[in-house]
């Protein structure tokens, strides 16, 4: 298991970047696949960067366990921010003109349908969301 420890901004999204394609490099991924989980793994950063400590700002700590055998990968992400639970929101009606849905919770709709498995815990003053991507490979 490999950890990472970012200041909660969101200007340090391509270090994020580069460390989930260097967990990424011991995996067969496509471009696509790479660029969806990319994508997602950022959502969850700028939710964080964005709400867990406002006005202020904290770190964000992002585990990240490979498993070549079965081509997965499995991303923690915690904070020590403000209490929330990104899972707990109402998915937004896709099937709406998009002058008609409610502001918000698009990304996280993304990261759901993009993840095999997504959690949410709090434990010890800590937020932690838990992504899983098995990939189909190349």
């Amino acid at each position: 298991m490999k950890k990472k420890i970012l200041d909660a901004v969101v200007s340090n999204i391509d270090e994020l970047a580069e460390f989930i394609d260097s967990q990424l490099s011991q995996l067969m991924v496509t471009e696509s696949e790479k660029m969806k989980l990319q994508i997602a793994a950022e959502e969850l950063f700028v939710n964080v960067a964005s709400y867990a400590y406002a006005p202020g700002k904290g770190k964000i700590l992002i585990l990240a366990e490979v498993d070549p055998k079965d081509n997965k990968i499995e991303l923690t992400f915690t904070d020590w921010g403000v209490p929330f639970n990104p899972l707990d929101r109402e998915d937004p009606d896709i099937t709406l003109p998009a002058e008609k849905r409610r502001i918000g919770g698009l990304g996280i709709f993304m990261v759901k349908k993009e993840a095999d498995e997504l959690d949410y815990w709090r434990k010890d003053q800590t937020n932690n969301v838990r992504l899983e991507k098995k990939f189909k490979g190349r």
